[in-house]
């Protein structure tokens, strides 16, 4: 029988979602309780916003603490919290400011008015005309101007026209980025590692030669890591794989330990000064509770250790997949914490797969059809890996290999 819960929001909530059939009620570190008592393991950590683990006690401190101090005054004046919080974010990532804003959408934003508005005022591009290069397979967001240079048809669907100034290339090919920049080229906006996308990891040495390139034509580089950012790919950012530096970066899910959504767009200092008061707002951004919690998110990722974790982790999960054998497995592939199980779409769907794990105690999410995603917070264990692997062989042994040939 239906949860009368699920019902409720069924009658209620707009179906812009398609949720596993499970209402979960309390969480704790990896865990997750549903409202019979039935617990179950994250691996999805609401697509990273969950990396330091549901609830984790820092956090709560410091969201209980500064609640009860100051919350919001919209930044028509100054708390005592977001610059301390801006000091830290640039420090870590080694950018020069940072625009705070709530949504990773809202961020990315950011990112293409501060890149237009640069190719105006500093680059000599002429007004109206320039252009920003993106990916198929990219996801940024849901804004119409976002959805515009999407390369997936449902995202798209209903909610022209769309404003244009977007050139889109293939992901993962530096050659392509060479061909398509012109004189009127404002910035290259890419994600180090395409998440909803799929988990698409780029070859090796394809930022530094997206990095070279922009370079060369005097583009912004922008990385998108709202998904890979802070530790989640085993390094802070993932673009720390390949040891570049963006022109501008932008952050979001887990700035907001979990607890809130905290995004940012950071930036050299030629790029952020285009912005001037009135430009550009937010009533939320920047508030001095967002910025207490992501202060104390950071803190947690100073030392080191959770990202070196997530780096183990890693390892150790994706190598347990990789020795699963079943005809339905086409790959594995990921890096750190932000791992993609790609199945065969004629053998196993992957949403029944997700519904398979649920009923066995795992909740993750599809994506593309074909994908299964594993990104567990940062703080899981190696017997909690194992654990994972052990159900997710289960579920494997659940599907036939009947008149299937077994991968080797």
């Amino acid at each position: 029988m239906s949860s009368p819960r699920i019902a409720l929001e069924d009658r209620y909530c707009a179906h812009n979602y398609a949720p596993l059939p499970v209402v979960l009620s309390r969480g704790r570190g990896v865990w997750l309780w549903d409202e019979d008592g039935k617990r179950y393991m994250d691996m999805m950590s609401a697509y990273s916003a969950v990396s330091f683990g549901h609830s984790h006690p820092a956090l709560v401190a410091a969201l209980t603490h500064q609640a009860g101090q100051l919350a919001v005054t919209s930044r028509a004046f100054y708390s005592d919290q977001l610059g301390k919080f801006l000091q830290l974010l640039c420090e870590m990532t080694g950018m020069a400011k940072a625009l705070p804003m709530n949504s990773g959408t809202e961020a990315v934003e950011t990112s293409l008015k501060a890149a237009r508005k640069w190719a105006y005022q500093v680059k000599g591009v002429p007004d109206q005309q320039a252009q920003i290069i993106v990916c198929a397979g990219n996801f940024a967001g849901r804004s119409t101007t976002i959805v515009g240079f999407s390369s997936e048809a449902q995202y798209r669907d209903g909610f022209g026209p769309f404003d244009g100034g977007f050139v889109t290339i293939p992901y993962g090919d530096a050659a392509a980025l060479e061909a398509a920049i012109t004189s009127r080229t404002a910035a290259f906006l890419v994600e180090p590692i395409q998440g909803e996308g799929g988990i698409i990891v780029p070859p090796d040495g394809y930022l530094a030669q997206c990095r070279e390139i922009c370079t060369r034509r005097n583009v912004l580089l922008i990385c998108d890591e709202v998904q890979t950012g802070l530790g989640r790919s085993g390094r802070l950012l993932a673009c720390d794989h390949e040891g570049i530096r963006p022109d501008g970066l932008i952050l979001g899910k887990a700035l907001g330990g979990g607890l809130l959504p905290v995004s940012a767009f950071l930036a050299r200092s030629d790029v952020m000064d285009v912005f001037t008061p009135g430009d550009h707002g937010s009533t939320f951004g920047g508030n001095a509770l967002s910025a207490a919690v992501a202060y104390a998110a950071l803190s947690l990722l100073r030392d080191g250790e959770l990202i070196e974790a997530a780096e183990l982790r890693g390892q150790q999960l994706r190598a347990g997949l990789r020795a699963i054998r079943h005809p339905a497995v086409r790959g594995v592939r990921g890096k750190g914490l932000l791992i993609g199980l790609e199945l065969d779409p004629d053998l196993i769907s992957a949403r029944t797969f997700c519904e398979r794990l649920m009923e066995n105690g795992i909740l993750s999410k599809e994506t593309h059809h074909t994908v299964v995603r594993f990104a567990p917070p940062l703080i899981i264990s190696a017997d909690e890996v194992d654990a994972a692997l052990h159900i997710i062989e289960h579920v494997f042994a659940t599907f036939p290999t009947t008149h299937m040939e077994v991968c080797t």
